[in-house]
C-alpha cells in the first residue's frame, strides 16, 4: 500500500500550496520576513510611536455558512467572511490587524476547491492591509462527509494601550450607534437552513430579497475596520460590540461596565428582508430573532453625546448610513429592548 491508497494525496497537498503561495504573497506588507510553505511564518513587528504596544489575538470559523457553499458550489466567499469576521473580532478592542493564519481542512483534497477557499481569504487580507502568512492544509480522509471541508483562522494585531477600547469609560447617557449589517454574517446558518430547506432551494429567486435565496445568504461578512479606523485615531469611541453569534442580545452586554445597561430601540432600523423572510417562514419570536441573528445591525458603537454628531458626520462622509438605535443607562450589563423589531 502507499499513502494515496489510504486515503492521503501527497500530491494534490503540493498542488494545493503551489497554487496557494501566490495568492498569499499578494497579501505580503513588509512586516513579513518568511515564505509560505515555512515551519513558521516569520513577521518584524514595528510599533512605530506606540507608546504600549499591545498584541491582540483571535480565532474563529464560519460555522455552518460552509454548508451553503457545498450546496452551491460558491466557495470563493467564505474566505473573505473568515478574515472579515476575525477582523472584526480585534476592531472592537482597537486593534489593527497584522497577520492571519487560516486552517483548512478536508477529507479529499481537491486543489480547484482549496484554491477558492484560499483566494477569498488573500482578497480578505488584501482589503484590511492584513498579512496571510501561513497556515494548514490538511487531508483527512473518513473524517469529512465527501466534497465537505471545514475552514478557521486566526489573526494577530496591534493597538497602543492608551487607545486601547475597553467600555471601561462608558457610562449613562451615553448612545449607541447601530452600523449596517450585509446580513447573516457569518452565524444563525443552522437556524437559517433548517427554515429554508428543503422548502426553497439556494437558486430559488424570492422578490422580497431582490434575486436568489443563496445570494441573500451567501453576502459577504463586513469589515467595519475601514470605516472606524478614522474615529479609533480620534479617540472617540467608548466602546465597541461585533454583533454575531448571540446577536444584541448577548453581544453588547460584554461590553459594558458594571452600572451600565444597553436600552435598544428595534424601531430605529429598517430589519433587511432575509431577516423578516426568516422570521415568518420559521414563525420565530422576535425575542428569539435579536439572539440568533444580527438583525441587520453588524456592529454597535458606544460613544458620548456630546460627540454623537462628529461621529454621525464622519460615518457619512465613509459612505456609512449609522442610526442611533439606543442609549447606556443606570444598570446591571445587559439589554434592555424599548421596542421589537
Amino acid at each position: 500500500m502507499d499513502y494515496r491508497q489510504s486515503g492521503v494525496d501527497i500530491d494534490a497537498g503540493n498542488e494545493t500550496v503551489r497554487r496557494i503561495k501566490s495568492l498569499a504573497r499578494s497579501t505580503f506588507t513588509d512586516g513579513v520576513l518568511s515564505e509560505i510553505g515555512s515551519f513558521g511564518g516569520l513577521f518584524k513587528l514595528s510599533t512605530g510611536a506606540m507608546q504600549e504596544p499591545v498584541l491582540v489575538s483571535s480565532a474563529d470559523g464560519v460555522g455552518t455558512k460552509l454548508k451553503l457553499a457545498f450546496m452551491t458550489g460558491r466557495h470563493n466567499t467564505v474566505g473573505a467572511d473568515l478574515v472579515n469576521h476575525c477582523v472584526n473580532d480585534i476592531l472592537v478592542q482597537g486593534a489593527r490587524p497584522l497577520f492571519f493564519l487560516d486552517y483548512l481542512a478536508t477529507g479529499k483534497l481537491a486543489p480547484d476547491v482549496a484554491e477558492q477557499v484560499i483566494a477569498g481569504v488573500a482578497r480578505g487580507c488584501r482589503d484590511n492591509g492584513c498579512a496571510l502568512i501561513g497556515g494548514e492544509t490538511a487531508e483527512m480522509p473518513g473524517f469529512y462527509a465527501d466534497g465537505e471541508y471545514d475552514i478557521a483562522g486566526f489573526i494577530v494585531g496591534i493597538v497602543d494601550r492608551p487607545k486601547l477600547v475597553d467600555g471601561r469609560s462608558i457610562a449613562p447617557g451615553d448612545v449607541l450607534i447601530g452600523l449596517r449589517s450585509s446580513g447573516l454574517h457569518t452565524n444563525g446558518y443552522s437556524l437559517a437552513r433548517h427554515i429554508c430547506f428543503p422548502r426553497f432551494s439556494p437558486e430559488t429567486v424570492i422578490p422580497e430579497l431582490g434575486g436568489s435565496l443563496g445570494d441573500a445568504l451567501l453576502a459577504t461578512h463586513r469589515s467595519y475596520l475601514r470605516v472606524m479606523a478614522p474615529l479609533l485615531d480620534a479617540g472617540v469611541v467608548k466602546g465597541m460590540a461585533h454583533i454575531t453569534g448571540g446577536g444584541i442580545t448577548e453581544n453588547l452586554p460584554r461590553v459594558l461596565p458594571s452600572g451600565c445597561r444597553a436600552a435598544v430601540d428595534g424601531q430605529t432600523w429598517d430589519v433587511p428582508p432575509i431577516f423578516k423572510l426568516l422570521q415568518r417562514e420559521g414563525e420565530i419570536a422576535s425575542e428569539e430573532m435579536l439572539r440568533a441573528f444580527n438583525m441587520g445591525i453588524g456592529l454597535v458603537v458606544v460613544v458620548a453625546v456630546a460627540d454623537e454628531p462628529f461621529v454621525m458626520k464622519a460615518l457619512h462622509g465613509s459612505g456609512e448610513h449609522p442610526v442611533r438605535i439606543g442609549a447606556i443607562e443606570a444598570g446591571e450589563p445587559s439589554v434592555r429592548y424599548v421596542q421589537l423589531p
